[in-house]
């Protein structure tokens, strides 16, 4: 095994790490050459939670959707003229498969000519450096990094820096990209980026990106885990306003937006959530209606994003009754309920419920209980005899949890006190006088 494939298994969680060994194999079968890419790459070498995985194959992503289907993935979108899927695995895990490609832009702002390419050309094609390294998970040339536009040494150096000199020009769109990754990553802008950077905004570029691409880059920002900080450093930039005038001010919900990003610090990294109708719970809350309705249209929003968004507050209040329940007296019972809750759910409570015992509860769910189930392994349930990845398994999976949740903590047998140190002669006074 190569030393990067010892950091992919290192870093990768055990459910990811199957996926990875799923796609080499259907990729194997299919006789195509497969690579771990993009944000994936960069996040593992830098040390960073990876979120998704993103895969890249010499061929159309679109042709494996059925061999994918049938080996239980679920596709939650596709792009044709990228080739390229959206995935949801058992366990879920989230990845993209897509096309190498090489993008080249007759107009700016515009839509691109996509050609398929090999994975060098594909690496040298994309925005940054840093999400232009691929890991071959070939037979041939397994645990082989590719690194042709110098990614690591930006890594090692923590600096964003642009592959082409009018990257900002094609997609004028990549200029909001340029500051979410800059706060995401905690990196520097390099100084000849920065000039691109203004020279694109000075040239009126934002006025070219297309409503299509606000959409897109505003789910990539509903899903960032310091949404606030994204969403400040946008206003600094005076970027926010792309979505909607009246958000640049005090209709910017920012107060709301720090709870949001305080809640999600609070849960675990790999907590899974339907980031969107939360965020727009809150991008919208300040807003009248024709203020709603302009910045919908502007970013292009899909009228299902909007309706998932409408009917949070009515759900969640029924989970914060849940909650508020006196029947809740064993953890195993708030555990029950707060793991089969939507996550997007439980992150609303967290943010706009004034339930004191609401709050308190889901804090306790996420340090305490939730963190106590993860210590069942399936390794632990298999050695009871029970056959993994049947109806019983799962089960006996459960009650073994839910009996550990309600199990109360030995308390420490109490240390023995020492014996007191003996007393110097000194410390005991003068003894009897000798006799003279």
């Amino acid at each position: 095994m190569s030393d990067y494939m010892f950091m992919l298994e290192s870093h990768l969680s055990a459910e990811q790490f199957r996926v990875v060994g799923q796609m080499q194999a259907i990729a194997a079968a299919a006789g195509v050459n497969l690579f771990l890419t993009g944000g994936a790459m960069r996040d593992v070498l830098g040390g960073f939670p990876v979120r998704d995985l993103d895969f890249t194959v010499e061929t159309s992503a679109l042709k494996l959707v059925k061999t994918l289907e049938k080996a239980g993935a679920t596709v939650v979108a596709s792009d044709d003229l990228r080739k390229s899927i959206e995935l949801r695995f058992p366990g879920g895990v989230s990845a993209e498969l897509a096309m190498a490609r090489q993008e080249r832009y007759p107009k700016p702002g515009g839509k691109p000519q996509v050609t398929p390419a090999v994975i060098h050309e594909d690496l040298r094609s994309r925005d940054f450096t840093v999400n232009a390294i691929a890991l071959s998970l070939n037979r041939a040339s397994l645990g082989l990094l590719i690194d042709p536009t110098n990614g690591m040494g930006d890594i090692e150096r923590k600096e964003l820096r642009a592959i082409h000199t009018y990257l900002f020009y094609d997609d004028p769109s990549r200029m909001l990209r340029l500051i979410r990754f800059k706060i995401r990553l905690g990196y520097a802008i390099d100084e000849r980026t920065r000039l691109q950077y203004e020279n694109a905004r000075e040239a009126e570029m934002l006025t070219r990106i297309s409503p299509e691409s606000l959409g897109m880059e505003l789910r990539h920002i509903a899903a960032e885990p310091l949404v606030a900080d994204v969403i400040k450093a946008l206003e600094d930039e005076k970027l926010i306003g792309l979505y909607s005038p009246v958000l640049a001010g005090p209709k910017l919900n920012l107060a709301a937006f720090t709870k949001l990003q305080k809640a999600r610090q609070t849960a675990p990294v790999d907590y899974r959530i339907h980031a969107m109708p939360l965020f727009l719970n809150i991008l919208l809350e300040k807003l009248n209606a024709k203020e709603r309705s302009a910045l919908i249209k502007a970013a292009d929003l899909e009228k299902p994003e909007i309706n998932a968004a409408q009917k949070m507050e009515a759900a969640a209040k029924k989970l914060e009754r849940d909650l508020k329940s006196a029947k809740l007296q064993k953890p195993s019972q708030l555990y029950q309920v707060l793991i089969k809750a939507p996550g997007e759910l439980v992150l609303y409570l967290m943010v706009y419920s004034e339930q004191r015992l609401v709050q308190d509860r889901i804090k306790n769910y996420f340090g305490k209980y939730l963190p106590a189930s993860l210590e069942i392994t399936d390794e632990m349930v298999a050695a009871t005899g029970v056959a993994p990845g049947t109806p019983k398994f799962a089960a006996a999976k459960e009650k073994m949890i839910l009996t550990r949740l309600d199990a109360r903590p030995k308390k420490p047998a109490p240390e023995p006190e020492p014996p007191p140190p003996p007393m110097s002669s000194f410390a005991r006074g003068p003894g009897p006088r000798a006799p003279r």
